[in-house]
């Protein structure tokens, strides 16, 4: 798109970096390797408005498989708000998924904003923090991820996101500095979780497992390896039913620092929510 001295088009390898700058710079927190495998999702689906070539506002819309996408970092940059910069990057990204469910982790705040897009209300997810450290129970359940085949893992994931991220999955729990852990009994996979680090601490995500107790026994194995003055993020589902994903951080004497809410545009997914410890990520669902 172009407009006069406002041109939107695709961002290149190196602006995904700056959008993930951007996001830091608003607090967000994002994982030190996250530019790499947000990429590797889909190339194509990150957006950067510029006026008279300066970057004034990003966008994703990250299509996975042919039914579903996930909107993330829209930021315009502080400067240059209330200029209608934002309004048109965001129309210029949903007008590429037409026939897609679209999902978004938007702050509360804008949450009337997205209705008036076609958005409605999930769920909230709870940003909670804690430590690392402490000492936890040992099972020999507990494996390296890398032990386990791909398309095990990315078997095991598929029911937890709405379309296929295989792609993104072989990069994510492969990726310099995260450290990727499953649990593996006579069923085969039945559960994994990724912790990374963060401009600020650790984030855990994501943890998917087939109970409470085997998201326990993965939580502790990756809050363990940190020292225990290291800050920890876990980002948890509030649909998550018998409250089982808050009795974990409460267990870990967890607090809570943010909450967005999950929206979506278009059918709704199903998804095992009971099985929904922590989602991956704010930007890419």
């Amino acid at each position: 798109m172009r407009n006069n001295d406002y041109t939107i088009r695709t961002m290149t390898r190196c602006e995904i970096d700056l959008a993930v700058e951007w996001a830091a710079q608003e607090g967000w927190n994002p994982g030190l390797a996250d530019s790499t495998c947000f990429h590797r999702a889909d190339p194509e689906g990150f957006l950067i408005g510029l006026a008279d070539n300066e970057p004034v506002a990003v966008i994703s819309v990250v299509r996975y498989g042919t039914s579903f996408a996930f909107l993330g970092f829209y930021i315009v940059h502080p400067d240059h708000r209330g200029k209608g910069y934002g309004l048109a990057i965001w129309n210029e990204g949903l007008s590429g998924l037409e026939g897609r469910t679209v999902g978004l982790d938007g702050v509360v705040a804008q949450q009337d904003n997205y209705r008036r897009s076609g958005f409605e209300l999930a769920w909230r997810n709870i940003r909670y923090m804690g430590y690392g450290g402490g000492v936890c129970q040992t099972d020999r359940g507990i494996v390296p991820l890398s032990e386990v085949p791909l398309d095990e893992v990315v078997a095991y994931d598929r029911p937890f996101f709405p379309d296929d991220r295989r792609d993104f999955i072989e990069c994510w729990i492969n990726a310099p500095g995260h450290r990727s852990l499953g649990f593996v009994d006579g069923n085969g996979l039945s559960g994994y979780g990724v912790i990374r680090p963060c401009r600020k601490g650790y984030k855990i995500g994501p943890l998917f497992a087939d109970s409470s107790e085997i998201a326990d026994l993965l939580f502790c194995a990756l809050k363990s390896e940190l020292p225990d003055t290291e800050q920890l993020f876990l980002d948890i589902p509030e649909v998550n039913p018998a409250a089982a994903a808050l009795s974990l951080v409460k267990r870990h004497e967890m607090s809570v620092v943010f909450e967005t809410a999950r929206m979506y545009k278009g059918t709704p997914p199903e998804l095992p929510t009971e099985r929904l410890f922590g989602i991956t990520t704010f930007e890419l669902g």
